[in-house]
């Protein structure tokens, strides 16, 4: 009796094979997305790729009794000259696949998704090189894009199926790639519980890649000297060729803080400012409606999709407005506290439950096809 229910609960177990990168915000994702699915009976191989793990992010996976780590320095797409690098690394992951024989590949990228996989595959667009760039350049990227561009395309189109973090994301990658893949929309999400308010002080937060002009750090900077209020940044100072001077502004500097410690900041700030130019999803602002802020947001297609009424949008090109908002959520308590309000009751929207759900339904419907095909062909 005991080895039948043994082989029963071995049945409903779902197996993944998932790449990620330890770069940005992909990592949070991945690993919120391990430990939603934990209860739900979906295992784990974790692929990491980009750079070697942190330590805070070796203990994070420690935690996670559903997954195996795979540490690799496999080079990521939108890097300098990676496709050797890329080339190598998916002969291996298809060994491995050999070697594991998962009942579905998760891919945190795209160029994997043409490679011959015998499993089905998710290709999860997080984001890439080409909406980015017009997004933030207002043109097509240089003729040195290209190969990125045919790879991509290539992933896109040879995947089972495409998931994007916002419609405005999935509508923008069929535009430029040109592919008719099935796919859907699930929002990220975040848990709720590494998140708190604290006694509330009159201060501005901001955090991401600073060195990355999509997060539009620098119309912050601009800003700065006319909002009143102090402000507090955190996140990658340089990346590469890539600087960001915060030298003489009235900012502070914070540094790459861990988890524990960037929630402990979003407790105690009363804004959160992101005046992104691109973001398919934005993470950070999810976690600072969830501590308790006000939110002001890039006026974007997909940050409007994502918080609708609840968040104040600004022009990416206009520090004075950017100003002038800010400081009249800081000098007017009852418009600031109902926006803070507003988030709050937006983000209980996208919690890991609901996510991790559409999540199981898909690697399921996937896995019965590709069975139900198998059974076919034996027939």
């Amino acid at each position: 009796m005991t080895g039948f229910m043994e082989e029963s609960l071995k049945e409903k177990r779902v197996r993944i094979l998932m790449t990620t990168d330890t770069v940005g915000g992909v990592w949070t994702y991945s690993i919120e997305l391990c430990r939603s699915l934990q209860p739900l009976g979906v295992c784990f191989y974790l692929i990491t790729t980009g750079a070697p793990m942190q330590p805070a992010q070796r203990r994070q996976v420690e935690e996670l009794d559903n997954v195996t780590v795979y540490e690799t320095d496999f080079m990521l797409e939108w890097m300098e000259n990676p496709w050797p690098s890329i080339d190598a690394s998916g002969d291996w992951l298809l060994q491995l696949e050999e070697e594991l024989e998962p009942d579905l590949v998760h891919i945190n990228g795209f160029a994997y998704g043409s490679l011959p996989w015998k499993a089905p595959k998710i290709v999860v667009a997080h984001s890439d090189v080409f909406s980015w760039w017009i997004a933030v350049k207002g043109q097509w990227p240089p003729a040195e894009w290209n190969h990125y561009f045919e790879r991509i395309q290539a992933g896109l189109q040879q995947a089972d199926h495409i998931i994007a973090p916002s419609v405005a994301m999935m509508d923008q990658l069929r535009r430029i790639y040109s592919f008719d893949t099935p796919g859907q929309v699930i929002y990220n999400w975040s848990n709720p519980e590494k998140f708190y308010r604290a006694g509330k002080e009159p201060v501005v937060f901001s955090m991401g890649r600073i060195w990355d002009e999509a997060k539009n750090i620098q119309l912050l900077l601009k800003a700065a000297p006319q909002i009143k209020a102090p402000i507090r940044l955190a996140g990658d100072h340089s990346f590469a060729s890539n600087h960001c001077d915060l030298a003489n502004t009235n900012i502070s500097y914070l540094g790459k803080l861990p988890a524990h410690q960037i929630a402990a900041c979003l407790s105690t700030a009363s804004v959160f400012v992101l005046p992104a130019l691109y973001e398919p999803f934005g993470l950070s602002a999810l976690e600072a409606a969830l501590s308790g802020c006000a939110l002001v947001l890039g006026n974007i297609d997909s940050l409007k999709e994502i918080w609708g009424e609840s968040a104040i949008y600004v022009n990416g090109t206009d520090p004075q407005a950017l100003a002038d908002t800010v400081n009249a959520l800081m000098e007017g308590e009852p418009m600031r506290l109902q926006y803070a309000q507003r988030a709050a009751e937006r983000a209980k929207r996208y919690t890991s439950t609901a996510m991790a759900g559409q999540y199981k339904q898909v690697y399921t419907r996937l896995v019965q096809q590709k069975n139900l095909l198998l059974q076919q062909e034996i027939m």
